[in-house]
C-alpha cells in the first residue's frame, strides 16, 4: 500500500472536526450495509444509518454507499479509510 505524503495542517483543505462524506462500493450482498454501518459507528458513535445515500448498480450486482462520518482529525480519517479499504466486502473507497 502506498502511503500518501504528509500534508501540514495549515495546507489541509479539510477543517476538523467535520462531517466527511466517504463513498464505498461493494457487492450487493446480505451484510454489506450493516458491516459499513458498524465500521462508521466504530469511528463516530453518533453515526445515523438513515443518512446513508444508497445507489445500486444498473444490474443490481453492486451497491454504492455514501457515509457521512464525523471525524475529528486527519489521523482518524486516515484510519477510517484504511479500515474500509481492507474490509473484504469493499471493492472501492473514495
Amino acid at each position: 500500500m502506498i502511503t500518501p505524503p504528509e500534508i501540514p495542517p495549515e495546507r489541509s483543505l479539510i477543517e476538523y472536526p467535520c462531517h466527511f462524506p466517504i463513498k464505498v462500493m461493494g457487492a450487493q450482498v446480505d451484510g454489506f450495509l450493516s458491516a459499513m454501518v458498524h465500521i462508521a459507528r466504530s469511528f463516530d458513535a453518533s453515526f445515523d444509518e438513515d443518512t446513508i445515500e444508497r445507489r445500486p448498480s444498473k444490474a443490481g450486482n453492486y451497491l454504492g454507499l455514501t457515509l457521512s462520518v464525523y471525524v475529528t482529525s486527519r489521523e482518524q480519517l486516515d484510519e477510517l479509510y484504511r479500515t474500509l479499504t481492507t474490509h473484504p466486502m469493499v471493492r472501492v473507497v473514495l
